[in-house]
């Protein structure tokens, strides 16, 4: 079984963000909103129906963790090659699943382009995935531009710049 890979969690919580405490609540946890695209959301970008009971931080990780191993199963079923590529990669279209969902994946352009290891091509695909609710989303931009830099990447995904040599 594949781990998760670090780098895939962090993205998901750089750009989903653990959204909606109000000040007032003293447990400081998360309430459901809807998020740009115009979906139920909670914590750490997990759909939810309206009336869904607060959640704790940890209760949002623990989400996010559940929800990032569907979309690694996804990933590796759809994008098998990526078993074998640096982490960085994976961590990526993990990202791009979590976010979009496995349909889109399945029947995605970014998937032949995975899939051909055509590295280049599949990150002009991913910068194609922008728009939330029929229009450009700053924040889908900068999550694909991102995931995009990982594709390059020849070492362990690493967010902060560095890599390792091991």
């Amino acid at each position: 079984m594949t781990a998760i890979p670090q780098a895939a969690i962090e993205l998901a919580k750089r750009f989903e963000g653990f959204h909606r405490v109000p000040k007032i609540d003293p447990l400081h946890r998360a309430y459901p909103y809807i998020c740009p695209a115009g979906y139920w959301t909670i914590g750490y970008g997990r759909l939810c129906k309206p009336d869904h009971r607060p959640i704790t931080e940890e209760e949002g990780e623990d989400y996010l963790c559940q929800d990032l191993l569907t979309a690694l199963n996804a990933t590796l079923r759809y994008c098998p090659v990526l078993a074998t590529e640096p982490e960085g990669r994976l961590a990526a279209i993990v990202d791009f699943t979590f976010n979009l969902g496995a349909g889109r994946l399945q029947t995605s352009t970014l998937r032949r382009r995975i899939n051909q290891r055509d590295w280049p091509g599949a990150a002009k695909e991913l910068r194609r995935w922008v728009y939330g609710g029929g229009k450009v989303l700053p924040g889908l931009v900068a999550r694909r531009e991102a995931e995009a830099v990982l594709l390059f990447s020849r070492f362990p995904a690493q967010l902060d710049g560095t890599h390792s040599t091991s």
